[in-house]
């Protein structure tokens, strides 16, 4: 593919707008990415929310991953469109596997017919008391097997609906007491708690995660530094990959969030990503960051054949893994009125019976 191909998918990229537009027709089409990211900001109908994602894979020659960050409760990003959707607390709450199950089909079928291939939830941290003003309801347990449970039925109700889901933050946020938007939680861990804690849901589910996402806090306990697990080799290569023996593709958290730009610019941050052994930036608003990046990725190639090779076998990784989930990649038909309206019916009564359930 050349360095700039290899380059272009090791993002995924968010923007501003709710339709094509001339500026985002020429920045798809001159990076080529490997997947976007939509928000609220970018969903007005189902309709339009199906198209927008068409016509961004228009611009691209390889299949996007089409992601989306709806975790339910507080951060609902179809709510306007669909209806609420019960946070992962609420569900858990219930103490019913089949809910927790149903409750990733539900939210999948949603995503599959709004044109969504890849849903970066179930959040894997930890319900401790540290985070709990931080992390809300997205967090369901403190115990990791609980956590573990949880997820590893919610994992196969969205691969029941042919989408992909995400295991995060890794190495886990849950004793951070700082918003990593903003700053750099430093948590002050050692290994041998986070290993039978925080990292248990990660060993449990290696084999069920397509998407792991790392996260913007730094492990001082582990590391000896105070650099974010999301620039750390010693985090991404050595623990996730090699320790844990994780095989699927690996995510940075937003690289324009405060808790990763304390440590280095945009740019920079991206390439340390990479170089820790990394696969995918995810840059989810500023063009000019999106920019920055990724030319820093192809200079940084350019002159350091170590990094270009680097580069090069993430950009094969995640050709391989879109090879492998071709079927899931497969852009869906555009979604009918009964369809929507089915889909709508179908998230009120699931939200009721959790809302039962809790109150039985």
């Amino acid at each position: 593919m050349g360095k700039r191909g290899d380059v272009g998918q090791l993002l995924i990229i968010g923007f501003d707008a709710t339709e094509m537009t001339v500026r985002l027709h020429s920045l798809l089409k001159r990076l080529q990415p490997a997947g976007v990211i939509l928000f609220a900001r970018n969903i007005k109908s189902p309709e339009q929310n199906w198209r927008l994602l068409r016509d961004c894979q228009k611009c691209v020659s390889t299949p996007l991953f089409t992601c989306v960050d709806l975790e339910g409760g507080r951060v609902d990003r179809f709510r306007e469109v669909l209806g609420a959707t019960p946070s992962a607390a609420d569900v858990f709450a219930t103490g019913d596997r089949k809910l927790f199950r149903k409750h990733g089909q539900v939210i999948g079928e949603n995503c599959r017919a709004l044109g969504f291939n890849v849903y970066f939830a179930p959040a894997l941290d930890l319900a401790f008391e540290t985070s709990r003003s931080v992390m809300g309801s997205r967090a369901v347990s403190a115990n990791p097997r609980q956590a573990a449970a949880y997820a590893r039925e919610f994992l196969a109700g969205l691969r029941a609906a042919r989408v992909m889901g995400c295991g995060k933050h890794f190495p886990g946020l849950g004793e951070g007491k700082l918003d990593s938007h903003h700053e750099l939680p430093v948590i002050k861990k050692p290994m041998k708690k986070l290993w039978v804690e925080d990292l248990l849901p990660y060993r449990r589910l290696r084999g069920q995660l397509p998407f792991a996402m790392i996260s913007h806090a730094a492990y001082p306990l582990v590391t000896h530094d105070r650099i974010p697990a999301s620039l750390s080799k010693t985090w991404i290569t050595d623990i996730l990959r090699k320790r844990i023996g994780y095989g699927g593709l690996i995510v940075s958290d937003d690289l324009e969030m405060g808790g990763v730009l304390s440590a280095a610019p945009i740019g920079e941050a991206a390439v340390e990503f990479i170089r820790a052994g990394g696969d995918l930036c995810l840059i989810c608003h500023r063009g000019d960051y999106i920019a920055q990046a990724y030319e820093q990725l192809v200079k940084t190639a350019e002159r350091d054949s170590k990094f270009a090779r680097r580069v090069a076998e993430s950009a094969q990784r995640v050709l391989t893994f879109k090879k492998k989930a071709a079927v899931l990649l497969r852009k869906s038909k555009s979604p009918a009125v009964a369809t929507i309206e089915k889909l709508s019916r179908t998230l009120w009564e699931f939200g009721e019976q959790v809302r039962l359930e809790r109150l039985a």
